[in-house]
């Protein structure tokens, strides 16, 4: 069997990303998925984007991702060409844009936005979730997770793992699994870092045992908190910090 890791969201959190790296040396998995959104909302989205380069084997973008993507594109233009909801967006993301940097930003438009992977006879659908689909929260009814099993070529999978929503779950439903990652570095309700673990026999048609499960790892909150006191021109800031200490969303 192998072992295979899921994570995403860090959003520019760097304690908690290093918090993450710790575990990672212990458990030392075969494969590193990444499902998206390393950047916004966090103060060093430069480094966690660069450890999810350094760190991973397989990417998916997310939606602050493609986000920062525009947002970098819309500021090579006249502002004067840019109707409200452009400048609202500008306003808010041009902080992550400067910290990124063109290149960084290059390496996140050419990711792609889902994927597939075959483990244990079970073959998952992988996506963040916005903006190529829904946000699939865990207190979604079994009809409203269904459209996460069918990717944009219309193929049924038999379970998906997404991120996005920042609360992870495991769930069995008709169809198979439906998983969330949570989130490393933005985490609602426990306010560890999350990440997903799962070992079975990668890239096996044939169905075999298979483990899934949710890594909880707690981190200095109070550390992370104050280094966005650090970056005084921070989107959001004390929103930021908010989420950070109580796992409640704040904006």
């Amino acid at each position: 069997m192998q072992k295979i890791l899921f994570l995403a969201d860090l959003h520019g959190n760097l304690p908690a990303t290093l918090a993450l790296e710790k575990e990672i040396e212990k458990i030392k998995p075969d494969d590193i998925w990444f499902l998206g959104d390393a950047v916004g909302k966090g103060p060093e989205s430069d480094k966690t984007l660069d450890w999810v380069r350094t760190h991973c084997n397989h990417f998916i973008s997310g939606n602050w991702d493609l986000g920062c993507v525009e947002t970098g594109k819309l500021s090579e233009k006249d502002a004067s060409s840019y109707d409200a909801d452009q400048l609202e967006w500008l306003k808010m993301n041009y902080f992550y844009v400067e910290q990124l940097g063109k290149e960084r930003l290059s390496w996140l438009e050419s990711l792609p936005q889902e994927d597939e992977i075959l483990i244990s006879g079970i073959n998952f659908r992988l996506f963040h979730g916005r903006p190529i689909a829904d946000n699939f929260h865990p207190y979604l009814s079994m009809d409203e997770m269904r459209p996460g099993y069918t990717d944009t070529k219309g193929k049924v999978h038999g379970g998906f793992i997404s991120a996005d929503c920042h609360m992870p779950y495991i769930l069995e439903m008709d169809l198979g699994y439906a998983i969330n990652t949570g989130s490393v570095g933005n985490s609602l309700g426990v306010t560890n870092v999350h990440a997903l673990l799962i070992e079975g026999e990668l890239g096996s048609a044939e169905r075999a045992p298979i483990s899934m499960n949710i890594l909880s790892i707690p981190y200095d909150n109070q550390a992370a908190a104050a280094v966005a006191d650090l970056y005084p021109d921070l989107p959001n800031r004390e929103a930021y910090k908010n989420e950070l200490m109580t796992g409640v969303y704040s904006r």
